[in-house]
């Protein structure tokens, strides 16, 4: 049996108990090494408290962002029979929006955690706008903390309604919400016996089962070259393959393909995958293609089905978050970089900026800074084959970086192409 992996990552505001619920989730599902659960037993023993104090398995990480040191998005690592995960464990604070940004932006679902005491609070909806934004097809509402409501229904029912309305409106096509207690352990791992009100599955239940990934008939199959092999030896004298992972979709030997951005076309003769000729291949497999015909093809290009090629242009309309700590100005000149193609351009137009809190638009802002996420224009100074961020959250994002530094200043989103 295939075991897939699942990407997701946490969110939730300062104190709604994430640590503990990421530390309860290792913890429980045997995800814990013996010296890292003797580590927190001793110091949970030197703080006088009776039980490991779980948190501290991700407190490390959190200490050291809060003392500066760049640490975007801590990753974790852990497998079930059932799947393997990889967790990214971004934070809380209004002011770290961008680091969500990074840990969400290739994250299948989304755990949303709220404080039953508090509900849903403006930071929770911030949460759930980014991951509306990003495209995270499904989103759980862990609303923590059911000990100190006395694991009141009626209080659970309260926000799971509130936050799934709001969720809903915001596009979202899948909500769960799950009542549990990270402190105690309740429907975290186990099924709680305090709240036999709660028929559902419990958090680690649901990562198990939820679809991951894409199906890859579901996107028109893309795939950008890496590089181009031509090894020019006596048993390979015309041998040339087009290398790259395949994005999305499925590529298949006699298909006419496209090639971006010089709309050149051909067809796709064989397929190497290991060593080994296929006749089909799919993402995220990394292949070298072979083409029927000898076009100049180099590394930046992108091969698609001719009958499903993406539009060209040197015009870009794109949401993005900004990550630099310097801000984006109207005329500045930028390197986009997209998949394997990075072009020159400039930031011709900043049209707004969202306010997540009530999801408006702020008309004509003169910048754009750290974990602002606003609507802007780019005009490349080649063509450029994206697909609408909506359509495909592989190559409908790009970066936008400092032609003299290399720093990355802002995180991009297709919307469409001008």
């Amino acid at each position: 049996m295939t075991i897939d992996t699942l990407r997701f990552a946490t969110a939730g505001s300062v104190d709604d108990g994430k640590s503990t619920l990421v530390g309860r989730l290792l913890h429980d599902s045997k995800s814990v090494l013996a010296d890292q659960l003797e580590a927190v037993e001793h110091a949970s023993r030197n703080r006088g408290q009776e039980a490991p104090d779980l948190a501290l398995l991700t407190d490390g990480l959190r200490a050291e962002r809060e003392q500066g040191i760049t640490i975007d998005v801590a990753y974790r690592y852990f497998a079930t029979p059932r799947r393997r995960f990889i967790l990214a464990d971004t934070p809380g604070h209004v002011q770290y929006t961008r680091n969500m940004v990074t840990g969400a932006s290739t994250a299948d679902l989304a755990v949303v955690l709220v404080d039953a005491r508090n509900g849903v609070v403006e930071q929770t909806r911030r949460h759930a706008a980014v991951a509306a934004l990003l495209r995270v097809p499904h989103v759980v509402l862990a609303v923590n903390k059911m000990d100190l409501v006395d694991y009141a229904e009626p209080v659970f029912a309260a926000i799971a309604e509130e936050f799934t309305a709001y969720a809903t409106e915001l596009g979202i096509p899948e909500i769960t919400a799950i009542p549990v207690s990270a402190l105690a352990g309740d429907n975290v791992v186990e099924p709680s016996n305090n709240m036999d009100w709660y028929g559902g599955p419990t958090v680690l239940e649901h990562l198990e089962t939820v679809p991951a990934g894409h199906c890859p008939a579901e996107e028109p199959a893309r795939i950008p070259v890496q590089y181009v092999i031509r090894p020019q030896t006596a048993e390979h004298p015309d041998y040339r393959g087009y290398a790259g992972q395949i994005a999305s979709g499925a590529l298949r030997v006699g298909e006419p393909v496209t090639v971006m951005p010089s709309g050149r076309s051909s067809t796709i003769e064989a397929i190497d995958l290991l060593g080994e000729s296929v006749d089909v291949a799919w993402a995220p497999q990394s292949v070298a293609l072979r083409l029927s015909d000898g076009i100049d093809i180099s590394r930046g290009d992108l091969i698609a089905p001719t009958a499903a090629a993406p539009t060209v242009s040197q015009d870009v309309r794109a949401t993005v978050c900004h990550v630099a700590d310097r801000p984006l100005t109207v005329g500045q000149r930028v390197l986009v970089k997209h998949t394997t193609r990075t072009v020159k351009a400039i930031v011709e137009e900043i049209s707004s900026r969202l306010t997540l809190d009530d999801l408006s638009q702020h008309p004509s802002p003169e910048r754009l800074v750290a974990n602002d996420i606003g609507r802007v224009r780019v005009r490349t100074a080649e063509p450029l084959a994206l697909d609408a961020y909506a359509d495909s959250r592989r190559t409908g994002s790009f970066l936008l970086i400092d032609p003299v530094d290399g720093t990355t200043l802002a995180a991009g989103m297709a919307d469409n192409l001008g």
